[in-house]
């Protein structure tokens, strides 16, 4: 029986995608994302900002690649993956990253939409009620 590993970021992008393809051909996309938290304090509000790395796979993963750029807003949902490994100097490393099982792109508004911009909004939607 599986244990429960389900996690929901939502922030924006602090650089652009990068997509790139197993030695099989399967596409994947790694992106950070940073969340903010707003806690109340005495002296007024203090910032607390969280940086995540997430990894998508096949047409999740194109379609992050293509649409997503830096300072994009995004709801991530998925689950949690450590990495671990061995350096050349025999010292263990570790890594928590966010798969991605979901991604939702949030609206850019940059006045008046064009035509296309509207087009490619809905073929975001089409896309992601697809995958």
């Amino acid at each position: 029986m599986n244990s429960l590993n389900s996690v929901l970021i939502d922030g924006n992008l602090t650089r652009d995608p990068k997509l790139s393809e197993t030695p099989k051909g399967i596409p994947v996309c790694t992106f950070n994302v940073a969340s903010n938290r707003f806690i109340k304090r005495e002296e007024g509000r203090e910032n607390e900002v969280s940086f995540f790395d997430v990894e998508a796979w096949s047409k999740l993963a194109e379609n992050c690649a293509e649409y997503l750029k830096k300072g994009r807003g995004v709801r991530v949902v998925g689950r949690l993956k450590q990495d671990r490994w061995t350096d050349t100097e025999g010292k263990s490393h570790s890594r928590i990253k966010i798969v991605a099982e979901h991604v939702e792109f949030k609206p850019q508004f940059k006045g008046k939409n064009t035509e296309d911009e509207d087009q490619e909004r809905e073929e975001v939607i089409e896309e992601k009620k697809a995958v």
